[in-house]
């Protein structure tokens, strides 16, 4: 039975168990839900700076801003470690590495046991859009980072109203990220876009472990715009206002 720190902010049954499965294998400390709120969130910026995973910057010169520091051997996208794993090669794209889904399942399921053993697993529900619209999609990332929640809070809509507009969850994405000992060598960030699923390990790095960036919003979204009927493009749209 899963035993939340805070309130859950969903009662899918769809979600809970993928929640519960992902955490009997990777065994973290504690369970919290991500609701988006500002409390919330000055409260994680504030237990990082205490263990240094950010520094707080100079208020009067850079205000409400923080460093993170990834390690030296883990700052930038690993291409030759990104893999698309499809039931068959061809599926996977003539562009893409590929891996055969029951092969990276068994691999990566090695290195995720246990790793959150000590820490605290965070589950952010976000979306990619705005929320409740018909273009919107859905997600869940489960993280032991705070830089990763962050980080998320920013580049995506996270949090509570998230969680309401998901449902039951039918056909979310269910993202797992997991640093482990940050191993060059033991480093994989996978999709599985027949079952809606990234996994990431042994990265802090933005691009490898925000996995609704480049993970959901590329990857995945390729594969969802082929099935779908839709065209995924990697872009920000602004919107730029002469002063006057």
């Amino acid at each position: 039975m899963l035993k939340f720190e805070n309130k859950a902010l969903t009662d899918s049954k769809l979600i809970l168990d993928w929640i519960e499965e992902m955490a009997e294998m990777v065994n973290p400390d504690k369970i919290v839900w991500i609701d988006g709120s500002e409390e919330q969130t000055q409260a994680l910026r504030d237990e990082a700076c205490s263990t240094g995973e950010l520094e707080k910057l100079n208020e009067e010169i850079l205000p409400n801003c923080y460093l993170h520091r990834t390690a030296i051997n883990d700052v930038a996208r690993v291409e030759g470690r990104t893999f698309i794993c499809t039931r068959t090669k061809e599926d996977a794209g003539n562009i893409n590495n590929w891996m055969d889904p029951k092969e990276c399942y068994e691999k990566l399921s090695k290195l995720y046991k246990n790793s959150y053993k000590g820490r605290t697993m965070y589950v952010i529900p976000y979306a990619m859009g705005q929320v409740g619209s018909d273009f919107a999609k859905y997600g869940i990332e489960l993280t032991d980072s705070i830089y990763v929640v962050l980080n998320m809070l920013i580049m995506t809509r996270a949090g509570a109203e998230v969680a309401k507009a998901m449902g039951d969850g039918e056909g979310f994405i269910k993202g797992l990220h997991a640093r482990c000992n940050i191993e060059e060598e033991n480093r994989y960030i996978c999709h599985f876009p027949e079952d809606n699923t990234i996994w990431s390990v042994n990265s802090g790095y933005g691009g490898n472990v925000l996995l609704g960036k480049k993970c959901f919003a590329l990857r995945i979204a390729s594969y969802l715009g082929r099935k779908e009927g839709w065209m995924a493009e990697h872009m920000l749209i602004l919107d730029i206002q002469h002063p006057k």
